[in-house]
């Protein structure tokens, strides 16, 4: 039997994706129309958004942690969180996670480190761009890497929150993103770490100026290998 995953969502969009992209790879490895079984609790975006803006990580620990414990209790054997910028809470929620996690940027960093990629921007929420998640997972993993400027870190932030979260992808702020990614290959960097479940969604591949690394795809096949591991 495949262990039952959880999934402590916050935004709709992002969430949804990451759920279909699961669902879409399972059967690769499980058989026509298999996949784990799955669980999902999200508190609203706008419940998570407030601490967000004001850097209230306790809050947001305590919102997924809520999250953790409905998924525990309804049989979920372990947790992933499809929302880069909440894991800056990550390390307040294991303390007392009653069911284990996996990690979003080590997910990344490890695959990038099998690429053997030297130096990775990272494009997200202006709290996930200036954060620790990804850039002390690179760390972790010998990897450097870039941010936006502060201009392109605040409208970036804009375009998440204000756009893709509400499921509205603009080809005006698909080629913003690409100028963005430009201006960051042009600083030395072979890939693009796209820390917003909604990015990818936004991104078209053929025109991006950088390899892309997919969050929602490289956490989703973890959760599958997770899920399928034998102990």
């Amino acid at each position: 039997m495949a262990k039952h995953i959880g999934i402590v969502a916050c935004s709709a969009e992002g969430s949804a994706f990451f759920y279909r992209t699961v669902c879409a790879e399972a059967p690769k490895q499980m058989g026509e129309h298999m996949h784990p079984e799955i669980t999902m609790h999200t508190h609203p975006l706008g419940v998570y958004k407030g601490p967000i803006s004001a850097g209230d990580w306790a809050e947001v620990a305590r919102l997924m942690s809520s999250s953790a414990r409905k998924l525990a209790d309804a049989g979920a054997d372990f947790a992933v969180c499809p929302d880069n910028t909440n894991h800056q809470a990550f390390d307040l929620v294991i303390e007392d996670s009653p069911i284990p996690w996996l990690h979003i940027a080590e997910v990344v960093a490890q695959e990038a480190k099998t690429l053997g990629l030297g130096r990775i921007a990272i494009l997200g929420t202006k709290h996930l761009m200036t954060g620790p998640v990804y850039s002390e997972a690179f760390k972790r993993s010998g990897i450097a890497y870039e941010i936006p400027e502060e201009e392109d870190r605040e409208k970036l932030d804009d375009i998440v929150f204000e756009e893709l979260a509400k499921g509205i992808f603009t080809e005006e702020s698909r080629l913003y993103l690409n100028e963005v990614i430009q201006h960051l290959k042009g600083r030395g960097c072979d890939a693009a770490a796209l820390a917003c479940m909604e990015l990818p969604m936004l991104v078209d591949s053929d025109d991006c100026p950088l390899p892309t690394l997919d969050p929602t795809h490289l956490l989703a096949m973890a959760a599958l290998r997770e899920a399928l591991k034998e102990d």
